[in-house]
């Protein structure tokens, strides 16, 4: 069945301004625009944020097909939110393994990337309930795409391959965090989420 809907959750302190989001709301605008896109503002509490993941899952039509697209922080949801969409089509974009451990270190008062002028307070308790998310094995790996980038300055892209046994791994050499050459890997990443096709075949 053709993918109908497509859901993208940002990272920390990120939001729906992130410029993969853009750009892959650009491009899906431009080649598929029959599947219905949806990226909404993650609250920054983890609980309140998979809340809101899990109203929107719910709402779906009943023969709805769902591809969901992680990066970062936003990766690990698309794992949560995995568990139980056993049928989705995900693409983790240098997805956060260990949130909970990682984000220990920005307790306190935060701003927003995309605008500063945004501040929300980052807690012990929210630190709790990233743990509290945390899943195991995806039942159904073979339908997950890890894109790691080696040169990830934030997260290890080791970590990322140990915790998706059985998903396709596309590794990229150098890169960073942020995946600043996103464009050119966009084809690739809708062909999976699209066609089943992996990184490497011929589109």
């Amino acid at each position: 069945m053709a993918l109908t809907h497509l859901l993208y959750l940002h990272g920390f302190r990120s939001s729906p301004q992130s410029f993969k989001a853009q750009l892959l709301k650009a491009y899906l605008a431009e080649h598929h625009p029959e599947i219905v896109w949806h990226c909404p503002a993650l609250p920054p509490a983890p609980f309140a944020a998979a809340a809101l993941i899990d109203r929107w899952y719910a709402a779906l039509p009943a023969d709805a097909r769902l591809g969901i697209v992680g990066s970062s922080l936003g990766g690990f949801y698309a794992t949560w939110l995995a568990a139980k969409a056993v049928t989705a089509r995900v693409v983790l974009l240098n997805p956060a393994i260990y949130p909970a451990r990682d984000l220990r270190a920005q307790i306190g008062e935060q701003t927003c990337w995309h605008d500063p002028t945004q501040r929300f307070t980052f807690t012990a308790a929210h630190v709790a309930q990233l743990e509290a998310l945390s899943v195991g094995l995806l039942p159904n790996p073979e339908r997950v795409l890890l894109v790691a980038a080696k040169g990830d300055e934030l997260l290890d892209w080791r970590e990322m391959v140990a915790r998706y046994p059985g998903a396709h791994h596309w590794m990229l050499e150098g890169g960073d965090h942020a995946l600043s050459n996103f464009s050119e890997l966009l084809p690739q990443v809708v062909a999976f989420l699209v066609a089943h096709t992996v990184p490497g075949a011929a589109l």
